[in-house]
């Protein structure tokens, strides 16, 4: 059986943060900007709360199973909930979407790439 990559997006909005909140957050916004996002194990956190408050995590994960990826999006989701709840953040309308990347459809370089290697 193959390892299955999982990509997870957990997407929410801060909620009733205080002033010295605000303010940690907004003097941390540039390691967690969107352009630097990426898909890690530990989880990425970007935001522009200038912009509006919402906040996006990004999580990798693997499994064995098609359907590890329920327990990969459980496991996700309670780690951006673990995240929040130590800071003290609030937040609201947590919802989440999850990928299987064997089962993502190839780009154009590896569809190339492929048909190279089985001529």
């Amino acid at each position: 059986m193959s390892t299955r990559t999982f990509r997870v997006t957990v997407r929410g909005v801060f909620d009733g943060l205080g002033a010295d909140q605000r303010a940690e957050l907004l003097a941390r916004a540039a390691q967690h900007d969107v352009l630097r996002a990426a898909f890690t194990p530990e989880g990425h956190l970007s935001y522009d709360l200038a912009a509006r408050p919402a906040f996006t995590f990004r999580f990798a994960d693997t499994g064995e199973e098609e359907a590890d990826i329920l327990l990969a999006t459980e496991r996700a989701e309670q780690a951006a909930k673990t995240w929040l709840e130590e800071r003290g953040y609030g937040y609201r309308n947590l919802r989440s979407q999850a990928e299987d990347l064997s089962r993502a459809p190839l780009g154009k370089r590896q569809r190339r790439a492929a048909a190279a290697g089985n001529a």
